[in-house]
């Protein structure tokens, strides 16, 4: 792996506390940091990365990495319950020229980190840096499926890549490497409905916010099935994420924004989060940086769940359901480890489901997953 160094900014976060700052069991203490002269990229499962690029959403925006040190601040006060994940903090992209050499550095640092087989989170930033998660997998020709959280779908038609025309260029760009695309808590009254009558007919789901607040526990199989999930801030309602001066009163509770990057965590493909659209200038007493440091801690606490699944093949990890629906026979699996589900298709391949895809099923009724799964086939 090439020499990251440079990519950063030299003055990183750890060294404005002061020696014995954190207690032995909080992060602050057990997180290995770009400065340290030990610091070795090998020894770390995620990776930390700050970008605080903000000319995606204002080309007069001021680069800033006040956001991502103020989750820092958050986050290294946790307690580590998690000794046998090794987290790195590389630090903060330096600030370019230009929006695209900022842009640039950051597809470096993460195709680099990609091929070191590393999960990295992305502490944005506009939510355009999204993008660069993308590239990172195009640049290896690696064929993904992506996921974004946002009440917005930002499917604009601009001549420049902003934030709100990011997702267009992600989705159409040739050559492509999006396999799938998931669209999770859009807000109706935010979407216009031609663009979803796009993503309907690139065969690609889209959740309503309502929808995925109902039954949230089927965002994992969904999430499970992710190599890249991006979540813009402005997804959580107002009261829950104050940051969100142009947000909606309506979106995620905290709780649940933990949970679909607990999600993210578990899944066994996903290894580029970014979380996005967090200004620390209108953060009312630091709580959205706290609810994004409990964000990361529920990525890294699903991170555990990943390590402890067994493989398909290995048949004696599984419950076996044989089922018939609508003359139908399929097979159901619930992981005995950690109660996930899987369901057999007519090619014989397995995909991720949910308990509710089950019971559907056992009501001879076809599950929308199932259908879905099974247009893309064709």
């Amino acid at each position: 792996m090439q020499d990251l160094k440079p990519f950063f900014d030299p003055q990183h976060f750890i060294e404005s506390k002061a020696p014995g700052a954190y207690q032995s069991l909080q992060w602050g203490a057990n997180i290995m940091c770009l400065t340290e002269n030990s610091f070795d990229w090998d020894e770390a499962d995620i990776v930390l990365v700050g970008c605080g690029e903000w000319r995606g959403r204002n080309r007069k925006a001021e680069f800033s990495n006040a956001g991502p040190d103020a989750v820092r601040e958050e986050l290294y006060k946790l307690y580590h319950w998690h000794a046998a994940v090794k987290i790195a903090d590389a630090g903060n992209i330096r600030c370019g020229a230009s929006v695209d050499d900022t842009r640039a550095a950051l597809r470096t640092v993460l195709h680099e980190l990609q091929l070191a087989g590393k999960i990295v989170i992305v502490l944005g930033g506009s939510q355009d840096l999204t993008l660069e998660q993308y590239e990172a997998f195009k640049k290896s020709e690696q064929m993904i499926n992506a996921s974004v959280a946002d009440m917005l779908i930002d499917l604009d038609e601009a001549e420049e890549i902003t934030e709100h025309s990011y997702l267009m260029n992600m989705l159409t760009s040739q050559p492509n490497y999006i396999g799938h695309y998931s669209h999770i808590g859009f807000q109706s009254y935010y979407a216009h409905p031609r663009m979803l009558e796009t993503l309907d007919k690139l065969r690609f789901d889209f959740y309503r916010l309502g929808k995925v607040r109902e039954h949230i526990e089927d965002m994992e199989p969904v999430l499970r099935t992710s190599n890249l999930f991006s979540f813009d801030i402005s997804a959580v309602r107002y009261s829950d994420a104050p940051v969100n001066i142009n947000g909606s009163p309506n979106g995620f509770t905290g709780d649940e924004a933990c949970m679909l990057t607990r999600y993210a965590g578990m899944s066994n493909v996903l290894t580029s989060l970014g979380v996005y659209g967090y200004d620390s200038s209108h953060d009312n007493h630091n709580m959205t940086a706290r609810l994004i440091s409990q964000m990361v801690w529920y990525f890294v606490d699903g991170y555990l769940v990943r390590k402890s699944e067994a493989k398909l093949e290995e048949g004696d990890e599984f419950i076996v359901f044989h089922v018939t629906f609508t003359d139908n026979d399929t097979v159901f699996l619930k992981s005995k480890r950690t109660n996930r589900w899987w369901m057999k298709l007519p090619n014989r391949s397995f995909v991720p489901c949910s308990y509710s895809d089950y019971i559907t099923a056992s009501n001879d009724e076809i599950p929308e997953r199932w259908l879905r799964e099974q247009e893309r086939l064709l």
